[in-house]
């Protein structure tokens, strides 16, 4: 398993990725994502800023995320101090035929590498309130529920927010 940042040349197998993972998360209830998002300009934008993760399984693309330090304003919600810099976890996502394998966790691990090299002593994350997967996997690495927000560019959906103080 090797962990590294995206680079353009990741593109064509990150979309190849989403367009697998979107029916799949639908089909089980889960509308956080759809043909619109994550799309090209967003993971290349990503890409751009340096914050844009990947995993490779045998020369194949397993999981990515973007790690940032950008919050969702309704983070104030649950009472997270948006004054405080955190290290965010968005857009994660594993390939079905690689779970079970510890890519989340990988990549969860990454970010929180990347907040102990930069002094930041919390990181956050949310997921959609229909996402199973996610919510046994956070708590597992050490996350705790926080509560439930809505999201103003995700209409109708609630999610579930946590964070994890090092």
């Amino acid at each position: 398993m090797t962990v590294r940042q995206a680079t353009a040349t990741d593109l064509p197998a990150l979309m190849h990725l989403i367009h697998h993972v979107v029916p799949l998360m639908r089909q089980a209830g889960n509308f956080q994502w759809d043909e619109h998002y994550p799309n090209h300009d967003v993971f290349a934008n990503d890409i751009a800023q340096n914050q844009l993760w990947v995993v490779y399984i045998d020369g194949l693309l397993a999981g990515v995320a973007a790690i940032t330090e950008d919050q969702e304003p309704e983070y104030a919600q649950v009472g997270f101090d948006l004054s405080q810099r955190a290290i965010v976890t968005h857009r994660l996502a594993v390939d079905p035929a690689f779970r079970g394998q510890g890519v989340a966790a990988a990549l969860l691990a990454q970010a929180e590498q990347i907040a102990l090299e930069q002094g930041i002593a919390f990181l956050r994350i949310d997921t959609n309130s229909e996402n199973q997967i996610t919510q046994k996997l956070f708590p597992k690495m050490g996350y705790r529920y926080a509560g439930e927000i809505t999201l103003s560019f995700r209409p109708g959906l609630n999610f579930l927010a946590y964070e994890k103080t090092l």
